[in-house]
């Protein structure tokens, strides 16, 4: 038959907060130094982080509206004529196809006036002499077009963001660094005391 009483259950494992911060018998010096390292490494990453993020951001979108602005001054765009059938997607009309494009070789007029011939990227199933837009630098070379304001700021959002995210990383592991040096001295700590109190234990017969 089961037993009718039910077994003594243990308390509840209450935790101590903040118990680096308060004085207590079993706090040493080196849990007080975890806590302040702690706290000020959170400080640091929650003050800096944001402005480096933000003066990492403002510093890529300047450069690149920068680089974007002379590309578009130093060169031009102008039509080129496809010479050769672009092959065509095997899913016409997926979301793929809307993103892939085919080398082809196409004609084009420099800014000197003279007739070039190159290749460049285009959508598929594009038939010869098909006519799109493509884009010269001063010398009259193929080149990719000025990046476009939403692509310049998509990628400062992204590198302040990358900042961010590399600062609180860094600071969560220069603190698991930090607890793992003082636990280590901790223990080292604690076997020489276990010692020393083996020791007045140990009697003589």
């Amino acid at each position: 038959m089961p037993d009718p009483i039910p077994r003594a259950q243990p308390p509840p494992i209450r935790t101590v907060r903040w118990w680096r911060w308060r004085r207590n018998p079993l706090r040493r010096p080196n849990d007080l130094l975890q806590a302040w390292i702690g706290l000020i490494l959170a400080i640091t990453v929650v003050i800096t982080a944001p402005l480096t993020a933000w003066a990492v951001g403002t510093t890529v979108h300047d450069r690149l509206t920068a680089a974007a602005n002379e590309q578009a001054r130093a060169g031009g765009d102008t039509t080129a004529v496809l010479l050769n059938d672009a092959p065509g997607h095997p899913e016409p009309g997926s979301a793929e196809a809307r993103e892939t494009r085919y080398p082809v070789k196409v004609r084009y007029t420099a800014p000197d006036g003279t007739a070039r011939t190159a290749t460049t990227d285009v959508d598929p199933g594009l038939p010869a002499g098909h006519r799109v837009e493509v884009w010269t630098n001063a010398e009259g070379t193929l080149t990719k077009p000025p990046m476009p304001p939403d692509e310049i700021s998509n990628r400062a959002v992204g590198a302040g963001a990358l900042t961010g995210i590399t600062m609180l990383i860094t600071g969560t592991l220069a603190y698991r660094l930090t607890a793992r040096v003082l636990d280590q001295r901790r223990m080292r700590a604690w076997e020489t005391e276990w010692q020393q109190t083996a020791r007045r234990w140990t009697t003589s017969p």
